[in-house]
């Protein structure tokens, strides 16, 4: 049974992340509703987070490659620079929008969590996260990844900083951002997925670091796996869905999902 329950919350880790659904909210609604010590294992929820990580590396590997490739050639082969600029440009693109909440993670994280973990908050994030989704629904720029502005990667950056507080989902929060900036469905959907990247290795590289220390992990090896696959192989899976829904202009469907969890919450925790 125990083993189960690894598989379990590997199986909606993986199901939350890619979604604009916000899978730290969906981690303390779990908490709240079920009385079970695997929620409060910090070691497990890194492992978790590091099979969502591996998963959407591997979809976006081909893309990290090339931008890396071309960064370093537009550093040290002058005479390519051309060909390199707007990949160039896109990676400080990235760097200027993972800013703000780089700040606010190391000086509010823990504040925000600690104070605003309540279910009540927590309903409310959801709908307000209902409300954004809902709010973008037809938005369909046509700014491509070599159009994206330095004000547009500080809105998003902003945006992106918001999803801090548990319930507002960092996926959506950045879609909402790039969408109202003007930015394609697909650029919206790549940007928001490059964006992932230096949140997540931040996030788990202090969280590794944190978990070694603990030690006494060997026994856990096994429910540590079994969670780590299936939140990866499920994380895959998940992102190919939300792939299809924000190409076909479907993201108010996940805004009626927030929206009837959100109300749930609010009079379940009354």
């Amino acid at each position: 049974m125990n083993l189960i329950e690894y598989i379990l919350f590997g199986i909606i880790q993986g199901i939350t992340e890619p979604l604009p659904i916000s899978s730290s909210g969906h981690l303390v609604l779990l908490k709240n509703l079920f009385n079970t010590t695997l929620l409060n294992d910090l070691n497990f929820e890194i492992v978790v987070n590091f099979g969502s990580f591996l998963a959407i590396l591997l979809i976006f590997w081909k893309d990290i490659i090339k931008l890396i490739k071309s960064f370093f050639t537009y550093l040290f082969q002058k005479e390519k620079r051309k060909e390199c600029a707007n990949d160039f440009k896109y990676c400080w693109m990235i760097v200027i929008a993972s800013i703000p909440v780089g700040i606010g993670g190391i000086l509010l994280k823990d504040k925000i969590e600690e104070i605003l973990s309540g279910p009540q908050v927590l309903g409310i994030a959801f709908l307000i996260t209902a409300t954004a989704l809902f709010f973008v629904r037809n938005a369909n720029g046509k700014k491509e990844d070599k159009d994206i502005t330095y004000k547009d990667a500080i809105i998003i950056g902003l945006l992106q900083l918001i999803a801090l507080f548990p319930g507002i989902s960092r996926s959506g929060a950045v879609l909402v951002g790039c969408l109202l900036c003007g930015l394609s469905r697909n650029t919206s959907l790549k940007y928001t997925f490059m964006l992932y990247f230096p949140v997540s290795i931040a996030s788990m590289g202090l969280g590794i670091l944190d978990m070694f220390e603990a030690g006494n992990l060997s026994n856990l090896l096994l429910p540590y796996t079994c969670g780590l696959l299936s939140s990866a192989i499920v994380t895959y899976f998940s992102y190919q869905w939300l792939s299809n829904w924000v190409k076909k202009g479907k993201l108010w469907k996940f805004s009626i999902y927030c929206f009837i969890l959100g109300i749930f919450v609010l009079f379940f925790f009354r």
